[in-house]
């Protein structure tokens, strides 16, 4: 399974509570952060969800 690494570049402050809690399922807690995280067609949908908020790029 391949992994991909997500990184916060903005941030949540004035976003919805459903947006932030989707951060923090994911991890991010500060800004600049990263996590890497498998590409799970659930892990996707959450990226997708705050994708204006991340940056991804895979990983190996």
């Amino acid at each position: 399974m391949s992994k991909i690494k997500v990184k916060q570049v903005k941030s949540k402050i004035n976003c919805p509570q459903i947006q932030k809690r989707t951060l923090e399922a994911l991890g991010l807690r500060k800004m600049g952060q990263v996590v890497e995280h498998d590409a799970t067609p659930a892990i996707l949908g959450m990226v997708n969800k705050v994708q204006h908020l991340v940056s991804v790029e895979e990983s190996k």
